[in-house]
Formats: structure tokens, sequence, C-alpha cells
């Protein structure tokens, strides 16, 4: 399945509420399931985002409607990049030098 790395930064609604946080990521991996996702692992972290998440969805269009939900929820903003494993870019390398 498509991996997909996001970059999420708290909303003022999102910190004024961080005692919630740890309530709010168990809502999104059940929100996710719901989409035929997975929340492999997420990270509250120091720096210029607040949370880490690594999403699994079996394509683009998923992991575009579980990131839509999960911000119009209001307390986080998303960056998100889709992530390629080795076998993934062994084949992209493949492919660009045929």
């Amino acid at each position: 399945m498509p991996t997909y790395v996001t970059l999420l930064s708290w909303t003022d609604q999102g910190i004024r509420a961080y005692k919630d946080t740890a309530e709010r990521a168990d809502a999104l991996a059940a929100a996710l399931q719901k989409l035929g996702a997975k929340l492999v692992n997420i990270y509250w972290t120091v720096g210029p985002y607040d949370i880490v998440g690594i999403v699994e969805a079996p394509d683009d269009e998923t992991a575009a409607a579980a990131l839509l939900q999960l911000s119009g929820m209001g307390n986080v903003r998303t960056t998100t990049l889709r992530a390629f494993g080795r076998e993934e870019v062994e084949g992209i390398i493949a492919k660009a030098t045929a």
C-alpha cells in the first residue's frame, strides 16, 4: 500500500485542546480504518511541525479524503508527502533508466 508522511501543525483550536491530542490520534486511526487506510505511526515533535504521521492508504484519492476529514475538524493543517519504499524506488529507477 502506498505510504504517506504527513506533517501536521496545530491550529489555534488544536493547541487550545492539546490535552486531547492522544484521543484525537485514536479517532484518526479509527477514521482511517473506515476508509481502508491505516495510521502506521504518529509522533509528537518539537520544531516547525507539531506532529508527524505515517499513513498507508490504497491510493492517493483515499489519502486525500482522509486528510480532508482530518483538516476539516479544525485542529490541524497538513502537509503530506508521498513516500516510496526501497522496492518502489528501485522500480522507479528501472523505469527512469530504461
